[in-house]
Formats: structure tokens, sequence, C-alpha cells
């Protein structure tokens, strides 16, 4: 059975830092290069609290079978790649229950035009059709509860997630005018000192997404070296053959951010390395940089996989710990509100 030893530190009060992933499908390298690889990074700095959020995957039909195989992995990823669960909390969010609870509460805070205005409920509702699933339209106020419960200041969000954290911070604020300022803790966006947004393979211009059909969009965490030189050899690169770091060449900028990401080298220093080469030079060898960063993550979340006390016994003490807190917020929030307490 793997074994993770406590740390024998002396924590002083930290800023809480709270960010997750959607289990709905594998996690691709951009899930690593803009989450997880700043969280490892961020771990020791801030009190944080990193989870699946199985909860909100099920505004879309899921696979029971695969839901569960991907929440298991999900953790198992984010082990591998490089956080503690002894340094950090680690958990499932539908095994803290207060995330549904307040997300109830919350639903009647926030208000139609709002989530009516929300972006990724535009453009996720439109591949819907007409059976648009209720959970689509309040997803934000779960999101809030995931970042609220925990008295929260501070959330790693990209460029796509900020309208949600910016509804929450509404929400909040709204609450802590009719029931007291202290209710709850205001969160902030943190912006990484260096963050990274990997675009698709096949097409450049927009993110590169888990839950993309063609899955030669992305590199997967658990794709063989083979798969990886493969996608890297067919990504879509542009017209002319200079390699230049430009907007107006966004398969071949990309490629530049991947490197960049992965090795900390400035993006003007791979471009300096190919002059005179051609597009082929780059696809070889981002491919290599590439598969060596996910090789050992790969590996070891397999290794992770295999041992299901340990994944069982990390998730059930992150959710015993979220819990804990989680209770104390809705306590509060119960109480001031004018709910009998439980007992």
């Amino acid at each position: 059975m793997i074994q993770i030893q406590p740390k024998q530190s002396q924590k002083t009060a930290r800023k809480i830092m709270v960010s997750a992933v959607q289990p709905s499908n594998r996690l691709t390298l951009g899930n690593y290069l803009g989450a997880l690889k700043n969280w490892v990074q961020l771990q020791s700095q801030f009190d944080c609290l990193f989870f699946a959020v199985d909860l909100h995957t099920i505004t879309v039909r899921q696979d029971p079978k695969e839901l569960r195989e991907q929440t298991y992995r999900a953790i198992a990823t984010y082990i591998a790649a490089g956080l503690d669960p002894n340094e950090v909390t680690l958990f499932a969010q539908s095994h803290v229950p207060q995330h549904a609870e307040l997300a109830w509460v919350l639903n009647c805070f926030v208000y139609m035009g709002e989530l009516n205005r929300m972006t990724q409920y535009k453009d996720k509702s439109a591949k819907q059709g007409q059976n648009i699933p209720v959970g689509l339209f309040t997803y934000p106020a779960l999101m809030a509860a995931d970042i609220l419960l925990y008295q929260t200041h501070l959330v790693p969000v990209g460029e796509d997630q900020k309208q949600h954290l910016e509804i929450t911070r509404d929400i909040a604020q709204r609450m802590n005018q009719v029931y007291g300022d202290e209710l709850f803790t205001i969160p902030e966006v943190y912006t990484p000192p260096v963050g990274a947004r990997i675009m698709s393979l096949q097409d450049p211009t927009s993110k590169m997404s888990k839950s993309d059909p063609d899955p030669s969009s992305a590199v997967y965490l658990n794709d063989s070296d083979d798969q990886i030189r493969k996608k890297l050899k067919r990504a879509v690169t542009d017209s002319g053959t200079e390699i230049s770091y430009s907007p107006e060449k966004p398969g071949i900028k990309n490629l530049i951010d991947i490197q960049s990401a992965i090795t900390g080298q400035s993006t003007q220093t791979i471009v300096d390395s190919y002059v005179g080469k051609q597009y082929g030079h780059l696809k070889v060898d981002t491919a290599e940089i590439v598969a060596a960063a996910v090789g050992p993550i790969r590996d070891r979340t397999e290794e992770v996989l295999k041992d299901q006390a340990f994944l069982n016994s990390v998730l059930k003490r992150g959710a015993e710990k979220a819990g804990a807190r989680a209770e104390q917020t809705l306590k509060t929030v119960f109480d001031r509100m004018g709910f009998i307490p439980r007992g």
C-alpha cells in the first residue's frame, strides 16, 4: 500500500485557496499546465482545498461506471502531479453534502437575469437542444457554494471562469448585506505568476478541452509516448514557414506556449532557437518535451490507481476535513437565516 508520511511542520495562518476540475473525462495537458502544475507550486504557500467536482459533471448525462473511474483517476492524477494529501485537502465534491445544501440556499439569492447572462450557460445550452437541464442554468450557484463554504480568499481561475467568480462575489455581498458582513469571505481572483492557456491541437483558436469529441485535439495525461508524438505531429500549424510567436500564427504560438510552460524558457528564447528551421522541427521537439513531462505523471497515476485502499483513505480523510470546515459555514448561514438548529 502506498504511504505518505505526514510532514512535521508548524503551520501558520495562511490564506485559503480553492480550485477544482470536473472529472467528466480524462485530464489533459491543458489541465496540467493551466491548473495542476500551479497547484503543486502553491500548496505550500496557501491553505489549499483541491477536489473533483463530480456533482457538476451531471449537468450532462454521464455513464456511471466511467464517472466513477474518472473521479478516482482525477484524484490519483492530482497526487501523481505532485499534490501532497498531507499538505492539501483532496476530496470528491459529492462526499461533502454541504456543497449541495448551500447551493440551494444560494439559488434563492441569485437572480434569473444574472444566470441568463452566463456565457457558459449560453454555450452549453445551445448544444442541448430543447431539453435543457435546470442544473445547467443553476450551475453557478453550486460553483459559488464550492467557494463560499470554505471562506475562500483566493480562487485561481482562467478567463473562461472569471464570470463565475464575479457572480459568486455578487451573491456573497448580497447575503452579507442581509445577514451580516462576516457571513461570507469575498473571494478574489488569483493569477499565478506563470499562467498557461493551452489551445486545441486541431483548432488552436479554441482552448484544449477534455470534452472535445476529437481525441486528436488534446494530449491526455494517460496518453502513451507514441500517442503524444502522433498527436503533436498532426497538430494544425499555419501558412508560411517561419517560426514566430504571433497571434496570426495560433498553431505555432500554441506549440511554443506548450514548450515554454513545461521548460520555463521564455517564448522569445524558444523562437530564437528555431531560426532557419522548419515547422517539423518544432513539432518533433515539442512532442519529446511533452512526452518527458507527461510520462512520469502517467506512470505514477497508474501506480496510485492500483492501490484502491490508499485512494479511498485519501478521499475519506479529505472529505472529513472539508466537511468539518463546510459545516461550520453552513451552521452559521442556517442560524443567521433563522433555521431551527439540527440538535
